[in-house]
């Protein structure tokens, strides 16, 4: 049975129902299975023996089935299931407002400055959440926070009441009272499964789609990791987070549960409940966990260069990164050098104005990321950058911090590129590589690459961006997986240092060079 190429809508009845029966894991997350005699939801991957098709109701959001008064299996779990990454990639206003939705907007701020800021009314936005996902933004948001908080519940030995707050709600009483008129039961019952926790660490399942290559983003995090802020080794990925008063960790490995496990490991260390939602926000989209790799190469592989990178490394990903300006100071030391030298640079600039913690986790794990607070009067000219790249971080950082660009989630890849190249010292280049690993962005394209322009031919000849740019039309809305894609496959060895960041020799303008 094959899947449908695009799935903005529940699939067609007779598709859910080949591969509930089945148990075909390329549709788990893309729709749900509602039992009208029990009131259960589950995965179309559910274990459980099948319900008979007149009990069955497809629901196209977890919310959606929630909203009808449907609770979550506690066999298959729901919240496992792969996130449906068409919903939450790109510039669509559905993806955009999803996107603000994880970041935790609607806690915080109301439905009409949500719809405010993806330039919608709040009637608009209602609609078409329901025409697109059969929930309304208010429950998305409470299905997201439900969800989490029964994940937290069944897999660690967290209190409830810190559960509570993980999960986003402001007293114990309210999730207790959400909880139960949600699910049918005390929070306190889902203790009664056995939790992975390791010490006190707070380990969770982290879901993907498959096939997920995590050797290969392993590789590229290796390639350019920062000694003191992170360790990368064969099996994982581990970096300092918070801030000095409340410093932490995390390590991202596989989960060893069988073949059948579809997931990564994250083992959090001192991290505060109130940021483990976001936490595990930005780790999906460090790791790329909400893509969809079927959809992709379905699009991608039209194109002959393509199309045997795609059969070669299916599960290879978009390597994002875990801050925004961290990627951002990367990007501006990485323009016309190597990453070995970029590494080498930024490496210096994190151990030299980085917060030294006072307790090192190891001696991998023992400095935070500068901030732009420290990096705007920093002279960093002192540690080997040109005043002009120099120059470069200390605008960015003053811009930062005084909101002339930024990393918010509702701003759409033409808005944030402009944003950002109004700068001096920012070029196309930078800006979309920024968009690239900072945002996650599935289009961004750094046409000025030069690595991209001697990929694409098979004769040993260069492309010029504009002609690269006109060859990606075909590749949208996925243009930066046709860039990791062709990366992985100019580099000579998986860990090899070969660079993805030289770029074109600068344009003459005015102020600002094409980086």
């Amino acid at each position: 049975m094959d899947r449908p190429a695009a799935h903005d809508h529940l699939p067609d009845e007779r598709i859910c129902e080949q591969a509930r029966m089945s148990r075909d894991a390329r549709f788990d997350g893309l729709f749900f299975t509602a039992v009208t005699s029990t009131r259960i939801y589950c995965r179309p991957v559910c274990p459980a023996p099948a319900p008979k098709p007149i009990n069955v109701t497809y629901y196209r959001h977890a919310a959606a089935a929630e909203a009808a008064g449907f609770r979550p299996c506690l066999r298959c779990r729901p919240e496992l299931s792969p996130a449906d990454g068409a919903w939450r990639r790109g510039d669509e206003t559905i993806a955009r407002a999803l996107k603000l939705i994880d970041q935790g907007w609607l806690g915080e701020r109301s439905l009409s400055e949500l719809a405010a800021a993806v330039n919608l009314g709040e009637r608009q936005l209602r609609r078409l959440f329901h025409d697109r996902l059969g929930a309304s933004p208010i429950d998305v948001h409470s299905t997201r926070r439900l969800l989490f908080a029964k994940q937290l519940l069944t897999e660690t030995h967290l209190p409830i009441t810190q559960v509570a707050l993980a999960a986003g709600f402001g007293s114990l009483s309210r999730f207790n009272a959400s909880f139960r008129d949600s699910y049918r039961m005390a929070p306190r019952d889902l203790r009664r499964q056995k939790s992975e926790a390791v010490g006190e660490a707070v380990v969770l399942r982290l879901p993907y789609r498959p096939p997920y290559d995590f050797a290969a983003m392993l590789d590229f995090l290796r390639g350019r990791a920062l000694p003191g802020v992170e360790r990368v080794d064969t099996d994982s990925y581990a970096r300092v987070i918070g801030d000095a008063g409340a410093p932490g960790w995390l390590r991202v490995s596989r989960w060893d549960d069988g073949a059948q496990a579809h997931a990564l490991k994250l083992e959090l260390h001192g991290a505060s409940p109130a940021r483990m939602l976001e936490i595990v926000g930005r780790l999906r989209r460090m790791f790329d966990l909400d893509a969809d790799p079927e959809v992709i190469a379905g699009a991608l592989s039209q194109d002959p260069r393509l199309r045997p990178l795609l059969r070669k490394r299916p599960g290879l990903r978009l390597p994002s990164g875990w801050d925004g300006f961290e990627i951002a100071v990367r990007a501006v030391i990485g323009q016309q050098v190597s990453v070995a030298a970029a590494r080498t640079l930024t490496s210096r600039l994190a151990l030299h104005y980085g917060t030294a913690l006072v307790t090192p986790f190891d001696e991998h794990l023992a400095h935070l990321f500068p901030t732009p607070e420290v990096l705007v009067d920093a002279d960093l000219t002192r540690i080997g950058l040109t005043r002009a790249r120099a120059q470069t971080i200390t605008e960015m950082s003053r811009a930062l911090l005084d909101g002339r660009v930024d990393f918010r989630g509702e701003r759409t890849l033409e808005d944030f590129v402009a944003r950002w190249v109004a700068l001096p010292g920012i070029g196309p280049w930078t800006a979309q590589y920024m968009a690239m690993r900072a945002l996650g962005h599935p289009d961004a394209f750094p046409a000025e690459d030069l690595v991209l322009q001697k990929a694409v031919p098979v004769d040993g000849s260069r492309m010029s961006a504009k002609a690269l740019l006109a060859r990606a039309e075909a590749w949208r809305p996925w243009r930066a997986y046709a860039v990791i894609q062709l990366w992985r496959d100019s580099m000579t060895a998986p860990a090899a240092a070969t660079s993805a960041s030289k770029q074109a020799p600068p344009a003459k303008t005015p102020r600002r060079k094409a980086a």
